[in-house]
């Protein structure tokens, strides 16, 4: 109570006046929008605590993808969902926004990749059969290493997960891909020990580079000797001991395959270490060639046709492949007023190991052409009717000498044999048909007759003689006329011998005539060794 307010006292008691304060206290109303804000607030905390981060995936096609179902998912779990899908400006492809869960970040990187998940048969292997009831999702690569990315281009194929795997990548260089692709099985010994995991085209190179995975163990067999070839393929060769078919098994001939092996007979090396550039070759059988770095190129002229050329024609020294054919083309010479056939080939010098890969450089090959060196087109197969260019020695061969075009040497050339063959036919038939046959019947006939008539003096004139002698005489003289005259019966102008000769001139004259048809026809017809003459030629 407060304290009483003296009051002047005139007779009559006052009652003291109380002092009255208003007690001030919360509405219980209010603690529900309050425990509302408080759980909002710390709901929003966590929300934005645990929120990871956003990024955005572009594809070709959005096939397959929902916003707001589609998952994200690594090694089956999920880790994020797509928010969001739009096309782009241009209308190219889609663009995919995704939420990751929190914790993700540091594996979005430059090197993480991203692919659409789907029922696929690839390389001989059926994958993602679940997506038939799930539906689609996105699969992830995550990488720590590289620079942090949140816009990324989605892979159209998924590639062939290594990461954590033991074993070792490699690099092959090939021409063109063919029939492999990010899959296809790496064999050895017919055993699948692995994968083609990735390739891209090499502008520097004018080549492709191919990224394969081989598994552990089987990585230590790579040395830097092994040979890796396109096993997909069906090699058939005819060779003196029959046909020969060589393949690997039916699924690497549909599907595809790399096969590799170290030759045998090369020294053993150390491993390759890993992505070690290797070639691709196109065949089991071209491992067993070796490799040449050293290239001499040189032109030929021809005149024959070149049915049965073509492009990698083996060319020949003494039997000896030394280089290939590189290109030919037909060209029309207006100083000779003739066709000629310019043939490119390359030669490689280190395959002539005794002279180190000079012999045809430089005046070298002057005095080679000097002593009789010369190239040929010659027929390898007439099954086939491939020719192939063979150099040889032919000291009988006109002089000749080494020309040069925009630098490159021009060595001479020979005709095929099949025309050299014809050539010299017709020259025996030129010089036969030279031999005057009717001048020497006619000298042989008045020989014989100047020859008689002397005997007949002889015989008058021995007739005087002492008759001891002259029956000795006249018999021999008899016996000799007698000879004369089988002679001349034998060799006259009409005689048969004289007849049979002019026969035999014809006939062979008739010879060379059907044997110039053959050779031509066989030149534009090989084939006709086995299938024979068609009909209306």
């Amino acid at each position: 109570m407060s304290e009483e307010t003296p009051r002047p006292n005139h007779g009559e008691e006052i009652a003291p006046v109380a002092d009255v304060h208003a007690k001030r206290t919360i509405s219980i109303i209010w603690v529900v929008p309050l425990v509302a804000l408080v759980i909002g607030g710390w709901l929003a905390y966590k929300a934005l605590s645990e929120k990871g981060p956003t990024i955005t995936i572009t594809f070709l096609s959005a096939e397959g993808l929902e916003s707001n179902k589609t998952k994200i998912k690594h090694k089956d779990v999920e880790i994020g969902k797509v928010t969001d899908i739009t096309i782009s400006e241009d209308f190219s492809h889609v663009v995919v926004t995704a939420e990751l869960k929190k914790g993700t970040g540091p594996y979005l990187t430059e090197k993480t990749r991203f692919w659409v998940v789907r029922a696929r048969i690839a390389a001989g292997e059926v994958s993602g059969l679940g997506t038939l009831f799930s539906g689609a999702y996105i699969g992830i690569d995550p990488q720590k290493e590289g620079k942090p990315q949140k816009h990324f281009q989605g892979l159209e194929i998924p590639p062939v997960l290594t990461e954590g795997l033991p074993g070792q990548h490699f690099t092959l260089v090939a021409k063109n891909l063919g029939s492999l692709e990010i899959g296809t099985r790496v064999r050895y010994r017919r055993m699948t020990v692995g994968k083609v995991v990735g390739y891209q085209f090499d502008p520097e190179m004018d080549a492709l580079k191919i990224q394969v995975f081989i598994q552990s163990p089987f990585h230590e067999k790579v040395r830097k000797e092994t040979r890796f070839y396109n096993a997909s393929g069906v090699d058939f060769a005819l060779d003196p001991g029959g046909l020969r078919v060589n393949t690997d098994s039916l699924v690497s001939v549909m599907l595809g395959a790399i096969a590799f092996e170290t030759p045998v007979g090369l020294k053993a090396s150390e491993p390759a270490p890993a992505n070690h550039e290797f070639r691709l070759y196109p065949d089991r059988e071209s491992t067993k060639e070796k490799e040449y770095f050293l290239k001499r190129y040189y032109l030929l002229y021809f005149e024959d046709d070149v049915l049965g050329l073509s492009p990698e024609a083996p060319v020949n020294f003494k039997g000896i492949k030394v280089g290939e054919v590189v290109d030919f083309s037909l060209q029309y010479n207006l100083g000779k007023n003739d066709f000629q056939i310019p043939v490119l080939i390359e030669i490689e010098p280190e395959r002539i190991e005794q002279v180190h890969g000079e012999i045809f450089k430089g005046p070298l090959i002057e005095t080679l052409v000097a002593r009789g060196l010369r190239a040929q087109l010659k027929t390898g197969s007439l099954i086939t009717g491939q020719k192939f260019v063979d150099l040889a020695f032919h000291p009988k061969a006109p002089a000749a000498k080494v020309g040069y075009e925009r630098g490159v040497p021009v060595l001479p050339t020979l005709p095929q044999p099949l025309k050299q063959l014809m050539a010299s036919v017709e020259n025996i038939i030129g010089r036969l048909d030279q031999v005057p046959t009717d001048e020497i019947g006619r000298d042989v006939k008045e020989i014989l007759e100047s020859l008689n008539s002397n005997l007949r003096k002889t015989d008058t004139m021995f007739g005087e003689i002492n008759e001891e002698v002259l029956p000795e005489i006249a018999r021999t003289l008899k016996t000799l006329q007698a000879s004369l005259a089988d002679i001349e019966k034998g060799y006259g102008e009409d005689s048969v011998t004289n007849q049979e000769l002019r026969k035999t001139l014809g006939e062979l004259e008739e010879a060379a005539r059907s044997i110039r048809i053959l050779t031509e026809y066989l030149q534009r017809h090989p084939e006709a060794l086995i299938h024979g003459k068609g009909d209306g030629e």
